[in-house]
């Protein structure tokens, strides 16, 4: 049955024009763009009259049906998703010799701007490249989907995240007004968000910098992509000169001696049986606990408030390893 209703759902929107003025929702929205930003009604009626659904999009966030576990199915899921391992297949595409290459490239075709970036943020280069590498390829895959179509239809289709979506498009139509961009001409991921770093609209304004001081800030030009980042670390606690992470020693080769997670700190004295595998660490603050599940054994690593603060741009611990972990390559 929901299957079903999903398929329904998605033939509906169609690949043609829609005109959304008559969903109540959307008449709820326009009001509200008129009363907070003095919308002109007729500017909102059109640029909602005539818009281009999104089913693909759509698709990733409308529920998807229960299927049956069966022992086949079980068995190609245990193929697919081994127990172990899970680590390895996160990192292979993200952390290999080309990207590495191509943030070196990036790194000093932008060395200029990433002096004065790191000087006014006190965010490590390497840091910042890093993100850019593991969001968009250094720019190479900065999405393709029209910007306005694809929030419109995740702000009014039903989906599991209409809320946040219609968040998002109210921050995509004000930044556009007061950037002076082109409403239709802008094309990012399938999920709304902008630019080098993939901003979502509502944290373009919050942290965006013009940074090569043309009066408009443009996420897609390197230069403002890299401050913003900065800004966007330095905001969320990022500490100049301090450490991100660095590996631990521990009995085994599986680890569950402690809950581990971004979200839990510890004073390294209480942590009975571990230490940094490879040097002395100069870090005296609580620390966090990262594991990696690798095939064959957990790979565990002590992290620093900054290890933390790259969550906050992702909240995964994954995410924030392949961070550190090419940051180091580039440096």
């Amino acid at each position: 049955m929901l299957r079903g209703w999903i398929v329904i759902l998605l033939l509906s929107i169609g690949s043609g024009a829609k005109d959304y003025r008559t969903n109540p929702q959307v008449v709820a929205f326009m009001d509200r763009m008129e009363q907070v930003y003095h919308f002109k009604r007729s500017y909102l009626e059109r640029i909602l009259s005539s818009v281009t659904p999104q089913p693909k999009a759509l698709k990733c966030f409308v529920p998807r049906p229960i299927t049956p576990m069966t022992p086949q199915r079980r068995a190609i899921l245990n193929r697919l998703y081994p127990k172990y391992g899970a680590w390895d297949r996160y990192i292979k595409y993200r952390l290999t010799p080309q990207r590495i290459r191509q943030g070196k490239a990036f790194l000093a075709t932008h060395r200029r701007v990433f002096d004065q970036v790191e000087k006014r943020y006190g965010v490590p280069r390497e840091y910042v490249a890093a993100i850019i590498g593991i969001e968009t390829v250094y720019g190479a895959n900065v999405g393709k989907f029209p910007l306005f179509d694809t929030l419109v239809t995740l702000a009014f289709e039903p989906n599991r995240r209409n809320r946040f979506f219609r968040k998002q498009l109210e921050a995509f139509i004000v930044l556009v007004y007061r950037q002076k961009l082109m409403l239709h001409a802008i094309k990012g991921s399938y999920a709304g968000a902008i630019g080098l770093g993939q901003f979502i609209p509502s944290n373009y304004e919050a942290y965006g910098v013009d940074m090569n001081g043309d009066g408009k800030i443009r996420l897609l030009e390197p230069a403002d992509a890299i401050a913003s980042i900065a800004n966007y670390l330095k905001q969320n606690g990022w500490r100049a000169g301090e450490v991100v992470a660095t590996r631990v020693s521990y009995e085994g080769n599986r680890f569950h001696t402690y809950p581990t997670g971004y979200n839990r700190t510890y004073r390294r004295e209480a942590l009975e049986g571990i230490a940094p595998k490879y040097a002395p660490w100069d870090y005296h603050d609580k620390v966090r606990l990262i594991k990696l599940n690798r095939t064959a054994y957990d790979e565990l690593w002590y992290g620093a408030k900054n290890f933390y603060v790259l969550t906050r741009y992702n909240h995964s611990a994954y995410y924030a390893m392949a961070v550190h972990q090419l940051a180091v390559a580039l440096r």
